[in-house]
């Protein structure tokens, strides 16, 4: 059996391999996916100045919905790719932060798709 530290400390080496790779620049940066249990957070982050530019996740206080399904997922890249959009960013890497890219992740990355970045 699995431990739940063990978990993590997968993860963690997982996305650390992936951040090696993946830099966000001030033409594209890195659209960054955080998952817990509970909710899903989203962040368009500027490496190179050390900034994020819009943020998004299912615990904010007017979010409608569960945050932990794949429903809550879509909804939270639509509302991270609106304020992009709106911060002026219209293209990003994606960093799926260590994680599968199936089901919640995958959700929240078809949903900033509609809500209009590129990746």
């Amino acid at each position: 059996m699995v431990s739940r530290p063990d978990t993590k400390a997968k993860r963690d080496r997982r996305h650390s391999r992936l951040r090696y790779k993946i830099k966000g620049t001030p033409e594209r940066p890195r659209l960054c996916v955080f998952r817990s249990e509970k909710h899903i957070y989203a962040q368009v982050i500027d490496d190179v100045a050390g900034k994020t530019l819009a943020a998004a996740a299912s615990n904010e206080k007017d979010f409608e919905g569960v945050g932990s399904n794949q429903e809550a997922a879509k909804k939270v890249g639509k509302l991270v790719a609106e304020r992009a959009v709106k911060a002026g960013v219209e293209t990003v890497v994606f960093d799926r932060g260590g994680y599968v890219y199936h089901g919640r992740v995958a959700a929240l990355a078809d949903g900033a798709r509609e809500g209009g970045l590129k990746f």
